[in-house]
């Protein structure tokens, strides 16, 4: 990528491509377009190709998509099916068509099998059954994967994917029904000590093994893969660390400053039990995380819930 090309991303509101736009301005690059879901709407076939037509970007980050935790992913299984193949596949469709020079598309580790060897090597994929709660977002995001490497195939479009492992940011959900474990847990343990409760409750047994990556690392790698790698396949993002549920409970109530008890909710599911990202032929393409996960759960805290 030039400085002056135009580059699209496609979900700047998320924590995830807020965080790419934010590295991508940090960087020096000038030539950025981007719409909100009302402006453009991903799931529209026609409305992404007269887009396309009309802006030609140059570059695009695909980082736009219906995204959730434990409890949104199981009960709207047909919304993060449907929409999700809809709106990568109009934008990939949509990039191929118009010539786009490169295209990286951001999936998910829980593309995984539930069982699969730990830490999960990028060739793990397919090998076994997915985890049962997000399967449909897991297979929407498999199908990504497989049009980028189908449409390098068939067309020679430099069309890449990475996976970032469990991600946490400013622009995180903090949503308690539609949030991801690590957002969820620090708006628990925030409102408790506000209101001087006596427990936190926290879904599931606590035993689970979960990466955390900032979302500022994960956008840093994207920028760089994005500019050094042009291979079919996928790319793990993470930090090769792992810490389970109850010591990361433990974390958060340590860093919010709350007081009492934690509890454990074993009637609620687990999830995969462990999830660890192989990140080898990440370092050996160059790159590496920054950001230790209990400086980053500081900062997000103290922007998030202590500047307001």
């Amino acid at each position: 990528m030039e400085f002056n090309s135009k580059i699209f991303v496609a979900g700047h509101r998320g924590m995830v491509g807020s965080a790419i736009l934010k590295d991508l301005e940090k960087s020096g690059f000038k030539n950025i377009v981007v719409r909100t879901s009302s402006e453009l709407n991903l799931i529209d076939q026609l409305a992404v190709a007269e887009f396309f037509e009309s802006e030609k970007p140059e570059y695009v980050f695909l980082a736009a998509a219906k995204v959730g935790g434990i409890v949104a992913n199981n009960r709207d299984r047909a919304d993060f099916l449907y929409e999700n193949i809809l709106i990568q596949s109009n934008v990939i469709h949509q990039s191929y068509k118009t010539g786009v020079k490169k295209l990286l598309f951001l999936g998910s580790t829980c593309i995984y099998p539930k069982l699969a060897p730990q830490p999960l090597k990028e060739e793990y994929l397919l090998t076994g059954l997915l985890e049962e709660t997000n399967e449909p977002y897991a297979i929407a995001k498999i199908a990504g994967i497989k049009m980028c490497d189908a449409y390098r195939k068939q067309y020679n479009c430099n069309f890449i994917s990475v996976m970032p492992t469990n991600l946490y940011g400013l622009n995180d959900n903090y949503d308690l029904e539609n949030s991801h474990v690590l957002p969820a847990l620090l708006r628990k343990f925030h409102e408790a000590k506000l209101n001087q409760d006596e427990e936190v409750v926290v879904w599931g047994s606590g035993t689970p093994l979960r990466e955390f990556l900032h979302a500022t690392d994960m956008a840093n790698a994207c920028v760089y893969l994005m500019q050094n790698y042009n291979e079919e396949g996928f790319v793990n993002i993470g930090t090769g660390k792992e810490i389970s549920i109850a010591a990361l409970a433990l974390l958060v109530k340590e860093i919010v400053g709350f007081e009492g008890n934690i509890v454990f909710d074993t009637t609620k599911p687990d999830g995969t039990p462990r999830k660890l990202t192989d990140t080898a032929k990440l370092n050996n393409l160059g790159w590496k995380y920054s950001i230790e996960l209990e400086d980053g759960i500081k900062e997000v805290y103290q922007r998030k819930f202590l500047s307001l």
